[in-house]
Formats: structure tokens, C-alpha cells, sequence
């Protein structure tokens, strides 16, 4: 992908960014840090050059753990950046928290080791259009 601009933002519309550089890569982490940051059993990461993000609405929330830095919209939660410094040239956004997040399909995944022993059976699973029939609701 050239290099382009890139929007996304939080779930609530508080905060909103823009990144102008090239799309280097999305890979799916498995560690367990992402995965309590998201609550979710993975996260999709992109990866651009650092330097190129600009907040363009609202200001996000940011930790430090394990000498990372994560951003986040402090109203609704959502998970958007991750910084790693010994990585200095890049820096990763959660890919579903971009506009548009098919253009950014994942080329492998890491830290596999932390992987929930289940996820690994997600393809095999009954899949539905919409929301699944609850238990007991049938």
C-alpha cells in the first residue's frame, strides 16, 4: 500500500486520528497483555512509522505497563495505539479501530505462545449473519 492517510478513531467518536505515511504491515497478537488491554482473545495491530499519528479530535488516555505505552479513549475505552520503544521507528493502531480496517488484512500473528488453547477453533464454529441464538431464548 503507498503511502496514503489512514483515519480511525474510538467506538464513542471522542477521540479521532489521522496517519500519513505508508501501511507497512497488520499482524494478530496473541500475548497476554493485549489480550487483557482488549478483552479480547487477539488484537489486530497495523504497523506505520512512528511520527506520523496526529490526534485530530479529542485527546486519548495513556498507560504505561511493561515500559509500553498504550493509548486509549478515556470515555468509552477503546484500545488505539501501542508503542513499544525498543521499536523507536514504529508504532502499532489497533486495525479496527481504522475506518476502514478490511484494508489492512494481517500477514501472520505473534506470541503465539500466549494463545487461549479455544482460539484456535474459532473456524470451526457455527457462524450467523447477525447475533447468535442465546441459550434458552430458542
Amino acid at each position: 500500500m503507498s503511502e496514503d492517510v489512514h483515519t480511525g478513531g474510538c467506538l464513542c467518536g471522542a477521540v479521532r486520528y489521522e496517519i500519513r505515511a505508508r501501511f507497512l504491515q497488520t499482524t494478530l497478537c496473541h500475548c497476554e497483555d493485549c489480550r487483557k488491554a482488549s478483552g479480547a482473545p487477539f488484537v489486530a495491530w497495523s504497523f506505520f512509522p512512528s511520527g506520523t499519528l496526529v490526534w485530530t479530535k479529542g485527546n486519548p488516555r495513556t498507560i504505561f505497563h511493561a515500559d509500553r505505552e498504550r493509548s486509549f479513549c478515556g470515555d468509552c475505552g477503546s484500545p488505539l495505539t501501542f508503542v513499544d520503544p525498543s521499536i523507536p521507528s514504529l508504532f502499532e493502531a489497533n486495525t479496527n479501530t481504522l475506518d476502514d480496517p478490511a484494508r489492512y488484512p494481517p500477514a501472520d500473528q505473534c506470541w503465539v505462545c500466549d494463545e487461549l488453547p479455544w482460539s484456535a477453533s474459532r473456524i470451526n464454529l457455527p457462524r450467523f449473519q447477525q447475533a447468535a441464538p442465546l441459550p434458552g431464548t430458542e
